[in-house]
C-alpha cells in the first residue's frame, strides 16, 4: 500500500505508552537518509531536522505492507528532534513526518538497525497546514444560534425546534445526534467538493448528504429534530467559510510526557466496518491474555475481528444468531436515496447488531449482540412466569441479547436475556457476575460461573457464513434484573406502583428512571 494510502486506513486497535530511552544518534552529512546504523536490531532511531534546527513534539510514522496485515508505528521527538521506533517487526518501512505547522515529509525507505535523518517539510499556505489538524478542532468553527435563540420557536420562526429548549441542548444534539457515529470535523464532513456539481448550493448539497444511504432516514430524523431549517444553513455556513479559507488555530504539538507514548496499530476489517469496540484484556487484571489476540466488534456487519499482535495477522469470524428469521438492524430495503460512495449497495447488514466486547478471566470475549428478534422474549420473561425477577417485573422485549467466543474452540455461546443489553462490565465478586446496560426498565446481569458450567449445549443451525454457536439453556439460571425504581416518596423502600414514563408523577408513589 502507498504511503499516502495508509494514512487514511489505518486502523487503531493497540495504544501501548511507555518511557522511551533513547540510543545516542549519529547525525550524518544530508538530510533526508541513512546516517548509519542503530544500537538495536529491532528499533529505527534518527532525528528531524528542519530549516531552523531540530523538530521537537513532531510524529515521526513508519508503515509497511510487508506483514500480513498493515502495520505502523508512531512515536514522537523529544527536545532535540531525537526518535526511536521501538519493537519494529522485520520488514520494509516508509518513514516520515507529521506535526503542527509542517507539512506531511516525504516518506524515506529504512529497515530495524537504521539511524535516520529525516527533512521535515513544510506548507505553503494556512490552508495546507491545517489538513493535518484534528478534526474537533475544524467542528469548532461552526457558528452556533445564540443563547437568546433558545427554545425554538419552529419552522415559521427561527427554525429551531421548539423541543431544544437550550443552546446547550443544540450542541448536545451535535454531538450526540452527530459526532457519536461521525467525526464531523474530517475533510469528508468538513466539505462538500465530493459532491461538487451535483447540486446548486452547499445548503442543498447537505440537505441531500444527510439522505443518503442507508442511514439517511436516520440522519434525516436527527436534522428534523434540531430544526432543518436552521441546521441545514448551519452546516452550510460552515462549509463554504472553509472552502473560503478559514482554519482553525494551531494546536500545541505533544510536550512532557505526551512525547513517550508510542503507538501500533494495524489494519482490520474492510472500508464498510464500523468497529465500536475493542478489548485485549480482563480489565480486572490486565494480565490475562497477555501478548495475546486483540477483539473487535464490527456493527455494520456483524464481525469479531481478531488481530495477533505476535504474528500480525488479522482476521474476522461472523457473530452468529440463534433464529435465522432475525432481522438486520439497519435498512436493507432497497429504494433509499444513493449513497455518493456505495450507490445503492447494502454495505450494512448486522441481524446479530454486536456492539460491545468485554473478556473475563478466562480469556472468553462477551459480547452484547442479538441472537433473535426483539419482540421474541422468552415466556418466562413474561408476567405469568413463575421466574421470581419476571413476577416482580416482567419484560416482554429486549432490543439486544448476549453471546460469548470461545478462543480455545472459536465457538460461540448464545445467551437469551430478558432484558436489553447494550455495554457490559464485569463485576470484582466470586461469581464473576457480569452487568449489562442497554434497557430503560431494568439493570440486568448474568452469573457467568453459572452460565457456563455444566456440558455445551448442542450447536444450533447455522445462519449464512456464522461462526459455530451453542444456545446456552441456563440462561434462564444464570440472569437476574432490577427496575430502576427510586424510593421519591421517601418512605425507604420500593413499592408499587410506581410512577413511569415521561407524565405527571404522583409524589405519593416511587419513581421508575427511564430514557
Amino acid at each position: 500500500m502507498s504511503s499516502a494510502s495508509m494514512r487514511y486506513t489505518v486502523l487503531p486497535i493497540a495504544t501501548l505508552a511507555f518511557t522511551l530511552t533513547w540510543s545516542a544518534c549519529t547525525i550524518g552529512d544530508r538530510v533526508g537518509g541513512i546516517a548509519g546504523a542503530a544500537a538495536e536490531a529491532d528499533i529505527i532511531s534518527g532525528i528531524v531536522e528542519g530549516r531552523d534546527g531540530p523538530e521537537a513534539g513532531v510524529w515521526i510514522i513508519a508503515e509497511t505492507d510487508d506483514l500480513e496485515t498493515g502495520f505502523t508505528k508512531i512515536v514522537v521527538s523529544d527536545d532535540d528532534g531525537r526518535f526511536v521506533l521501538p519493537e519494529l517487526p522485520d520488514a520494509s518501512y516508509q518513514v516520515w513526518v507529521r506535526g503542527y505547522g509542517l507539512a506531511d515529509s516525504e516518506p524515506l525507505a529504512a529497515a530495524p538497525g537504521d539511524d535516520l535523518v529525516l527533512a521535515a517539510a513544510y506548507p505553503e499556505t494556512p490552508q495546507e497546514e491545517a489538513q493535518v489538524y484534528p478534526a474537533s478542532y475544524w467542528y469548532s468553527l461552526m457558528e452556533l444560534p445564540p443563547a437568546s435563540d433558545f427554545p425554538g420557536t419552529g419552522p415559521t420562526g427561527n427554525g429551531i425546534s421548539p423541543t431544544v429548549r437550550s443552546q446547550a441542548a443544540w450542541i448536545d444534539d451535535l454531538k450526540q445526534g452527530c459526532q457519536l457515529c461521525h467525526q464531523l470535523g474530517n475533510q469528508i464532513t468538513r466539505e462538500t467538493t465530493h459532491l461538487q456539481g451535483r447540486f446548486a448550493s452547499t445548503e442543498e448539497a447537505w440537505a441531500h448528504r444527510m439522505n443518503f444511504g442507508q442511514r439517511g432516514p436516520r440522519m434525516g430524523m436527527q436534522l428534523a429534530s434540531m430544526g432543518a431549517e436552521r441546521a441545514l444553513p448551519q452546516f452550510a455556513d460552515w462549509t463554504e467559510r472553509i472552502l473560503a479559507g478559514e482554519v482553525p488555530p494551531q494546536p500545541p504539538r505533544p510536550h512532557d510526557r505526551e512525547r513517550n507514548v508510542v503507538l501500533t496499530l494495524w489494519d482490520w476489517g474492510d472500508g464498510t466496518s464500523y468497529v465500536h469496540d475493542e478489548v485485549a484484556s480482563d480489565k480486572r487484571d490486565p494480565s490475562v491474555n497477555a501478548g495475546g489476540d486483540v477483539y473487535g466488534v464490527s456493527m455494520s456487519d456483524d464481525q469479531l475481528l481478531i488481530v495477533d499482535p505476535e504474528t500480525h495477522a488479522a482476521r474476522d469470524v461472523r457473530v452468529p444468531v440463534w433464529d435465522p428469521d432475525t432481522e438486520s438492524y439497519f435498512p436493507t430495503t432497497p429504494g433509499f436515496e444513493p449513497s455518493a460512495f456505495w450507490g445503492d449497495e447494502i454495505v450494512l447488514n448486522g441481524p446479530a447488531n454486536v456492539h460491545n466486547p468485554m473478556m473475563d478471566q478466562a480469556g472468553r470475549v462477551w459480547l452484547t449482540s442479538r441472537i433473535r428478534n426483539s419482540a421474541n422474549n422468552p415466556d418466562w420473561c413474561r408476567e405469568g412466569s413463575s421466574n421470581p425477577y419476571a413476577k416482580y417485573a416482567p419484560i416482554n422485549f429486549s432490543g439486544r441479547q448476549a453471546s460469548v467466543f470461545h478462543p480455545d474452540t472459536e465457538e460461540f455461546t448464545l445467551v437469551d436475556t430478558c432484558f436489553g443489553t447494550h455495554h457490559l462490565q464485569f463485576g470484582e465478586d466470586s461469581d464473576n457476575t457480569l452487568y449489562f446496560s442497554g434497557d430503560s426498565r431494568v439493570i440486568g446481569w448474568l452469573n457467568t460461573n453459572v452460565l457456563l458450567g455444566g456440558p455445551p449445549a448442542p450447536l444450533v443451525e447455522m445462519v449464512r457464513d456464522q461462526a459455530p454457536a451453542r444456545l446456552t439453556d441456563r440462561a434462564q439460571a444464570a440472569q437476574g434484573w432490577c427496575p430502576t425504581v427510586i424510593d421519591t416518596n421517601g418512605d425507604g423502600r420500593i413499592t408499587k406502583p410506581w410512577n413511569a414514563g415521561r407524565g405527571l408523577m404522583d409524589p405519593n408513589l416511587d419513581t421508575q428512571l427511564t430514557g
